[in-house]
């Protein structure tokens, strides 16, 4: 983020003897050169609390949501990702969910799709929709288009919800394809199941985005390391972060980023179970330098190798060097355990 910043100070106070149009010109090239340093799996995605936001109804609510996100547009981000049914928290006005439900596109998700459109980003928009008389908590995802991707329907609503008329979403969650990578999504109250997670993990996800009334706390910290995807969570109340495969957060909403967090997250990496990989290491600093980063965990034996360099795919290390990534390693241990169980 300080090097943007740098980048960009650095073209607009090029001295008074420049005029502006070159200094627009020259920051527009600057940034078109720090686009192009970009890593071909670096993912910038941005997340968002509704903590200490009010409004008197959704609509006013859907107007404050999109002044932060404009907020937010400076870093160009990839995804933006919104909370759990967010136009209808702290407002005033009592709502019914059949009033305010639509089919994408309808007025609310119009409205993002235009910001999308606008800003070239992702955007996972959390809101009531509804299908053949039946209504959900549900995400649309919208593209960088202002297309509308798909839709992830909560699995497992809350007792409250049904009576008010929420039908549980299909047990198969869906994964959406983007030109960084696979996402998905989780809402809420399914952080309390395995099922959608792990079958999200199956799907190849790699990133997933966890919609939520409240924080969820250090589950969404595991709920990534377990399944070795990252997890980005938006949240009505509380922290909203975004947590690396390992579990480790790389960004969170606080006392002073109040509404908003974003940051960098490098898809091109895998994790391993250290031993017995950590033979190579060596050889693999010899050759890749500092096109390559090895991050060792001592205590869990976990390793995480990164490339930091355009030319440099994991996949070709790994195949390299003989290594196994820590769901293959295990899957091998546990076929062979099977076998001679008989």
């Amino acid at each position: 983020m300080e090097r943007r910043k740098f980048i960009r100070n650095s073209a607009l106070g090029l001295g008074a003897g420049v005029s502006l149009t070159s200094a627009t010109m020259s920051s527009k090239r600057l940034n078109e050169e720090f686009e192009v340093g970009k890593l071909p799996r670096e993912v910038w995605i941005a997340t968002l609390t509704l903590t200490k936001i009010d409004a008197v109804n959704h609509q006013e609510m859907i107007e404050k949501v999109l002044g932060h996100m404009e907020d937010i547009v400076n870093y160009k981000p990839d995804i933006i990702c919104l909370p759990e049914v967010f136009p209808f928290f702290h407002i005033s006005e009592k709502i019914s969910i059949k009033d305010v439900a639509e089919k994408p596109l309808g007025k609310i998700t119009r409205r993002l799709a235009e910001f999308a459109k606008k800003h070239r980003t992702y955007i996972i928009c959390p809101l009531y929709t509804v299908e053949d008389g039946k209504y959900y908590n549900a995400a649309v995802v919208i593209d960088r288009a202002g297309k509308v991707l798909g839709e992830y329907r909560k699995i497992y609503t809350t007792e409250g919800e049904m009576g008010k008329g929420v039908s549980p979403g299909p047990l198969d969650p869906p994964v959406f394809k983007t030109d960084f990578g696979t996402i998905g999504v989780q809402i809420c109250f399914d952080l309390e199941w395995d099922d959608g997670w792990d079958r999200l993990k199956e799907k190849g996800a790699d990133i997933v985005f966890f919609c939520s009334a409240y924080s969820g706390g250090k589950a969404v910290n595991t709920r990534a390391w377990q399944n070795k995807f990252c997890v980005v969570s938006s949240t009505i109340s509380g922290t909203a972060k975004i947590c690396d495969i390992t579990g480790e957060e790389v960004a969170k909403t606080g006392r002073w980023e109040r509404y908003w967090a974003i940051a960098p997250i490098n898809l091109e990496k895998a994790f391993l179970h250290t031993w017995p990989f950590c033979q190579r290491f060596k050889e693999i600093n010899a050759k890749y330098g500092r096109k390559v980063k090895i991050t060792n965990f001592d205590e869990e034996e976990w390793s995480i190798i990164e490339s930091l360099s355009p030319d440099v795919k994991v996949a070709d290390i790994l195949k390299e060097f003989g290594m196994k990534t820590h769901e293959e390693y295990i899957k091998c241990a546990t076929d062979m355990q099977k076998k001679l169980r008989g």
